[in-house]
């Protein structure tokens, strides 16, 4: 069987990730208390040429897609900024789209409610770095219906591929197919964890993290 061609857009991604120290090896206990051999720190795209890429990632992956949405709609708090980056590159490529995202607490003076930005209507997609146990997509689900809207789909920059958590025990599913198969949303994700063992196998810089990566992949991938 042959090697399936890397995906050149991904591998722009995951190179830029790891330059950007957003992407990084080592030892990480994920949110399912599972010792990784890297960790994904969106909070770590902390300037504003790190912030103009990944709109420009998000943005490419998101129209190739082909999801047709109407608006943007960022979880708080890591939502706010990679909804704001992908909103101001499509616009810059000609696709003025409104956006609004939620308060973790409802504010009680001046608008008031959990909801800030442009009116939540029509087909909304949802913004996110990651979905570990798809309670972000959740919660963001429930927004956007009592407003009347639509979810109609969710915009990642990395699919981990890995199994999701569910009462203590490993799930058959990851928590990305969770989200399309139970929830019935689209998923498009600049990058997966298949890509970045792509990008780690022929790097002799990255070789040892390429091992280590391929044995969680190996243990908890789906």
């Amino acid at each position: 069987m042959t090697a399936a061609a890397a995906d050149p857009l991904a591998q722009e991604f995951v190179r830029f990730a790891v330059d950007s120290g957003v992407l990084r090896f080592g030892e990480f206990k994920t949110k399912a208390g599972r010792l990784s051999p890297y960790f994904f720190d969106a909070g770590l795209f902390d300037d504003g040429a790190k912030l103009g890429a990944l709109g420009s990632f998000y943005a490419r992956r998101l129209l190739a897609s082909g999801i047709e949405f109407d608006m943007l709609f960022g979880p708080a708090y890591k939502g706010i900024t990679l909804v704001a980056a992908l909103a101001i590159e499509l616009a810059r490529l000609g696709r003025n789209v409104p956006l609004a995202y939620n308060r973790k607490e409802a504010k009680d003076h001046g608008e008031g409610g959990v909801l800030v930005g442009a009116p939540v209507r029509g087909r909304v997609l949802i913004v996110d770095d990651v979905i570990s146990a798809g309670t972000s997509v959740r919660e963001s689900l429930a927004l956007i219906r009592a407003a009347g809207a639509t979810p109609c789909g969710v915009a990642l920059a990395l699919d981990r591929q890995e199994k999701a958590v569910e009462d203590g025990r490993d799930a058959a599913h990851s928590a990305v197919q969770y989200v399309t198969r139970e929830l019935g949303l689209a998923v498009c994700a600049v990058a997966t964890l298949g890509d970045l063992l792509q990008y780690l196998a022929p790097n002799p810089a990255l070789q040892a993290h390429a091992a280590a990566v391929q044995a969680y992949r190996n243990r908890y991938g789906v």
